[in-house]
């Protein structure tokens, strides 16, 4: 019953929030192939690249893949900066990562800055890494039309671990993704966040929890 009711909060207070929208580039609306090269870290970044007040859009994992960069330039994690490269991820907002950074630490911080430095000093950068190619399937543009049809599927991520997806409603659309945390509740893709950057070879997903890689 607790695992119920944290997803249904979790996606009522999603569905009200203001989400991320990236504006499209070479988008297609004919087009079932996507053909656009602008990269998700061209996106990610378009905001200005700061920490704000806003905990539903994504400055947190913004940093993180920009943190891990800076340290392991040639990290794998660098495919987000190729728009030549098709890669889907699945992109946790800001309050997820503060969930995150709870059950770490045991406490609430209280800014997006404090959350993202208590995930630095609670596991390092190289686990950071991990976490972050857990969020990206490589070698696939996966789109919201390809989603809502994918129950079922097991997606292989860039850090090795498996995804399963679940379709809950595909009207709404509904959908959760199952990871290695048997214990804990699992992330669902925002369904007002869909198709960031669509019309292009790599596209992203805003979601509602962080995925994780292992069991906390």
């Amino acid at each position: 019953m607790r695992t119920r009711r944290l997803v249904t909060a979790a996606v009522a207070v999603t569905l009200g929030a203001t989400t991320f929208a990236a504006a499209p580039a070479n988008a297609s609306s004919g087009s079932s192939t996507p053909t656009g090269t602008r990269s998700l870290a061209a996106v990610l970044t378009s905001d200005g690249n700061t920490f704000d007040r806003n905990w539903y859009d994504y400055d947190i994992v913004t940093e993180a893949v920009l943190a891990v960069l800076a340290a392991k330039p040639n990290s794998p994690v660098k495919v987000l900066t190729d728009g030549t490269t098709p890669v889907t991820a699945f992109i946790p907002d800001d309050r997820s990562f503060q969930v995150l950074a709870y059950d770490l630490t045991k406490r609430w911080p209280s800014t997006e800055k404090k959350t993202f430095d208590a995930l630095v000093a609670a596991v390092g950068v190289d686990a950071i890494e991990q976490v972050l190619l857990y969020h990206v399937v490589p070698g696939a543009t996966i789109t919201k039309r390809d989603a809502v049809k994918a129950n079922g599927a097991m997606l292989t991520t860039a850090q090795g671990g498996k995804i399963t997806v679940a379709v809950r409603n595909k009207w709404i659309p509904l959908i959760e993704l199952k990871d290695q945390d048997r214990n804990d509740v699992n992330p669902f893709i925002n369904p007002r966040a869909f198709d960031v950057n669509k019309g292009n070879k790599q596209i992203a997903h805003g979601i509602v929890f962080v995925l994780r890689p292992l069991d906390l």
